[in-house]
């Protein structure tokens, strides 16, 4: 996927009441790995990989990217947050030249239930919100993943659309940005 244009991703941290988004560094790679190897954290997402192949194949520095928020929680990385461009390609879209701008997470099992998702979720979203003013951002999960759901609501995402794919009946969902009037 794209990165989002020529927007300018941040240089500090993004610091909420408990968490810190920042970078990727070198320290996170062994999170990055547990990540795609759990089977809890990948139900939803294509199944964990072989952890194996995940240390052939993880960088040094994982994940080093615009559109890419390590979540750390007292300075140990607990997740990921994302925002990229959804592949045109891929069914659900509110924009009429696709592009729309995508949220995505996955957070160790451990730090689930605690409402770190929401919080991280959301801090992404205000900074998106301030950056690209007025664009909309879409959000798409299984039906299934009842977790994923709850967040997306508790986020303030709205669903337009459910279709299948891989295998699985989706739930597409877009969340508009209020501007202030004035």
């Amino acid at each position: 996927m794209t990165e989002l244009g020529s927007v300018a991703w941040p240089r500090a941290p993004i610091r909420t009441e408990r968490l810190m988004l920042r970078g990727s560094e070198a320290r996170d790679r062994a999170a990055f790995i547990e990540l795609f190897a759990s089977p809890e954290v990948r139900t939803y997402l294509g199944g964990p990989r072989p952890r194996d192949e995940l240390e052939r194949a993880v960088p040094e520095v994982p994940g080093r990217r615009p559109g890419l928020f390590v979540v750390t929680l007292d300075g140990a990385m607990i997740g990921t947050v994302t925002l990229d461009r959804r592949d045109a390609e891929r069914p659900g879209h509110v924009r009429p030249n696709a592009g729309d701008a995508e949220l995505g997470y996955m957070f160790l099992p451990e730090a689930w239930g605690c409402g770190y998702a929401a919080e991280a979720c959301a801090a992404a979203l205000d900074w998106f919100a301030d950056a690209l003013p007025g664009e909309p951002v879409v959000l798409c999960t299984q039906i299934a993943n009842t977790r994923s759901m709850r967040l997306a609501a508790k986020l303030g995402f709205t669903e337009v659309a459910r279709f299948e794919e891989w295998g699985a009946e989706q739930w597409f969902g877009v969340w508009c940005p209020v501007t202030p009037f004035g």
